[in-house]
């Protein structure tokens, strides 16, 4: 049994799942900003960088997927809402040490819940794509840090992670 005054708000009173009823919430501009990184060996990042990957352009294409994430987040996540996104920006930096490419996924919405699984599902998604189009060159890749940076709008207001 879930107590009456728990956090989690995806749990009945009697401890079960359900989809959190959002229809008396005012709609508010909401918008959410996540990031995360996938490492690799130096030679897949000049692959990357290069564009001379077997795949294609794997920014190019590890954006689309994310942006296409995003907008499937409720398909993906079974007590996410589904929403009308107002705006999702993707945007990836290589860094070279260490090798790694860093994504960052902003969403937006005017609605009634917020959009941090939305720019979480883009910035995992994103990184899965350039894992999936770098695997024959370093099945080493290991995603990390992926966490939502900041979140703003809503009854709970805003977060900013340290």
């Amino acid at each position: 049994m879930n107590p009456p005054n728990s956090p989690l708000t995806h749990f009945d009173n009697h401890g079960q799942a359900h989809m959190v009823d959002v229809g008396a919430k005012a709609e508010t501009q909401r918008r959410a900003t996540a990031t995360g990184s996938i490492h690799m060996l130096a030679s897949t990042l000049a692959l990357i960088e290069s564009g001379s990957a077997k795949k294609g352009d794997v920014l190019g294409i590890a954006r689309i997927a994310a942006i296409q994430a995003a907008k499937r987040t409720s398909d993906l996540i079974p007590l996410c809402h589904p929403l009308a996104l107002t705006r999702v920006a993707v945007e990836f930096q290589t860094v070279a040490t260490p090798p790694s490419v860093q994504c960052t996924a902003t969403v937006e919405t005017l609605g009634r819940t917020g959009v941090e699984m939305e720019a979480l599902t883009a910035v995992q998604v994103g990184l899965l794509t350039i894992y999936d189009m770098c695997k024959a060159a370093d099945r080493g890749m290991r995603m990390t840090d992926i966490r939502l940076l900041e979140k703003h709008g809503g009854k709970s207001g805003s977060f900013v992670a340290d």
